[in-house]
């Protein structure tokens, strides 16, 4: 394994390969406040995929958006069409695990040259908005990014302590959590805070609506396989009821484990991604 830096137009994107160089390229996309790392545990059973796994800008090692910039959902599609063509990826591959799997679908879409297969991990259809909430939804937005500057990073006195305080807020174990602290925390006055941009908790200033949403998986014309979580998020289960009728070639199929299945199931879904990936 090694690490790879992407310069692009407007900041530098951090991540690692690892795999046979000269196969195509599989893009892993973390999902939100995460990092590169979350697909590490596929590593050891997926040797045969050229990997390359990076870290959204504001995560990870990733840099962060300019002070007068924010972390808007379709600026992730921008960034990594970008990374496809600046680095001369003629057509990739795609992990994409939650938001992550929303970013490769969208792509998908938009750039169908750019995408041969894509994977979505306990991910199906795309977070919508109501039409009526938007006055509400663009208020919340400023609020929270007047409130940006005055907050205060957690302050950690050692990588066991940052990643205990991950897994209270998540579903796996203290090992996973181990693995997005280690990439996802920096040194600071006092010992550990996370490297993530604070602006990622800001409220979405807007968010698509349901009709725009199904027309953009309609748009996906590559072979999509679904690995759902049986005891993953519930608005994971509801969204397939939603927009399953959306794709033009889906597979669908459910693993035991939680949300972060590919951490703490990664050779049953190794096994699943290899076995469409390659088919």
């Amino acid at each position: 394994m090694q690490a790879v830096t992407f310069p692009l137009p407007a900041l530098s994107i951090a991540g690692w390969q690892h795999g046979p160089t000269q196969q195509k390229v599989t893009l892993c996309l973390h999902g939100w406040l995460d990092n590169a790392d979350s697909f590490l545990p596929l590593t050891a059973h997926l040797p045969q995929l050229n990997l390359v796994a990076i870290d959204l800008p504001g995560h990870g090692q990733s840099e962060h958006r300019s002070a007068d910039a924010h972390y808007h959902f379709l600026d992730w599609i921008y960034d990594v069409a970008t990374l496809v063509k600046t680095a001369g990826w003629q057509q990739v591959d795609i992990i994409g695990h939650s938001m992550g799997a929303m970013i490769g679908s969208v792509l998908a879409a938009v750039m169908p040259q750019m995408v041969h297969k894509l994977v979505l991990i306990d991910s199906i259809g795309l977070v919508t908005g109501e039409a009526s909430n938007i006055t509400s939804q663009v208020r919340s937005a400023i609020n929270h990014r007047w409130q940006s500057p005055n907050k205060q990073k957690p302050v950690y006195s050692d990588l066991q302590s940052a990643a205990l305080a991950r897994q209270s807020q998540s579903d796996f174990d203290l090992a996973s959590a181990l693995i997005l602290a280690k990439r996802g925390t920096t040194p600071c006055p006092g010992g550990l805070t996370w490297s993530a941009d604070m602006r990622l908790r800001e409220s979405s200033a807007y968010r698509l609506l349901q009709p725009q949403a199904m027309q953009l998986l309609k748009d996906i014309q590559c072979p999509v396989l679904a690995i759902l979580a049986k005891d993953g998020l519930q608005m994971m289960q509801q969204a397939r009821q939603e927009y399953l009728h959306c794709y033009q070639q889906l597979e669908l199929i459910e693993l035991t484990g939680g949300h972060h299945c590919h951490m703490t199931q990664p050779e049953p879904t190794a096994n699943a991604i290899r076995q469409f990936l390659l088919s």
